[in-house]
């Protein structure tokens, strides 16, 4: 049985698909072995092709400009960077039926961050010093930063969370969840200068070789703006004595870590109500999230 569709306009993509766009247009590539990624992702399929290549095809309408993003800026940001980033070789066009830009990527090695890190003391030094570094890097010619998108005020996102928590009912704790969020809104807006953010470091993009974090993937909310936004491992990744250590590197202050909260109170209950019935990987996610940023009150 095919697994049910997480968007009500998402398109199908298939092995026959991939190989017939790469037919017209990389033949190059055509013979490749193609095997589809098993993933939570919520707004690409990939396939690996061979060794290593991989093919992304959007989803959704929504997610047809992260290619042209991550063509923009990731190969002036990589350079800067830690952690391996996504590297782009080509950008397919619609074609055989498929209505959406598509793009080949090399393929990066390991598995997604859920459970797979040895020692997340070491995995928070080492994500901080992929923030820093990020947030150090020149935002000059920065593409501006959409209303509600990360990075941006709290404020913009009150309408989205009030609603996700009244839909999700006596499934959460919804009292609570608002008079986090409260607190969160509460605390003083940045009002330093505007950084680069990830925007989505969840343990779905962050990958792990050998039990050490290796690369940070999925660019798609990359903006320029609050740093606390990229708070959110603290809540999504890390505990306890790890949590701790992520906030120490990133030297963040009271109202910083209010505000990061806030971010991964967001992404939890706005993911929840929305994914419930189609993606238990991004439920689980969620649901762990949310019960970190509840227990931390």
């Amino acid at each position: 049985m095919p697994a049910p569709k997480m968007h009500a306009d998402e398109i199908d993509t298939d092995v026959a698909l991939v190989r017939r766009l790469l037919a017209g247009e990389f033949p190059h590539w055509a013979d490749l072995a193609i095997e589809p990624v098993v993933s939570y992702g919520t707004d690409h399929d990939i396939y690996r092709l061979g060794d290593d290549l991989a093919a992304r095809l959007p989803r959704i309408g929504w997610a047809t400009e992260q290619a042209a993003k991550e063509e923009k800026w990731l190969p002036r940001l990589a350079p800067h960077l830690p952690l391996a980033v996504p590297v782009q070789l080509a950008m397919g066009h619609p074609a055989a039926g498929y209505p959406f830009a598509w793009s080949v990527y090399e393929w990066l090695p390991g598995e997604n961050a859920n459970g797979t890190i040895d020692d997340l003391d070491q995995a928070a030094v080492d994500l901080a010093a992929f923030v820093s570094a990020l947030r150090r890097v020149d935002t000059t010619d920065a593409d501006p930063r959409p209303r509600g998108a990360r990075g941006g005020p709290l404020a913009e996102l009150d309408g989205a969370v009030r609603r996700s928590i009244e839909q999700l009912g006596d499934r959460i704790d919804g009292g609570a969840a608002l008079r986090s969020w409260e607190e969160s809104l509460d605390a003083s807006e940045w009002d330093g200068e505007e950084v680069w953010v990830h925007g989505d470091l969840l343990p779905g993009n962050l990958l792990v070789v050998d039990s050490r974090l290796s690369a940070v993937i999925d660019f798609g909310c990359l903006n320029v703006g609050d740093p606390a936004c990229d708070l959110q491992p603290a809540w999504n990744v890390f505990a306890g004595d790890s949590r701790t250590r992520y906030r120490t590197e990133l030297q963040a202050d009271d109202a910083s870590w209010l505000r990061g909260r806030g971010w991964a109170l967001f992404q939890a209950v706005v993911a929840l109500p929305y994914y419930w019935d189609t993606n238990p990987g991004m439920i689980r996610q969620a649901s762990n999230a949310l019960v970190q940023v509840l227990a931390a009150r």
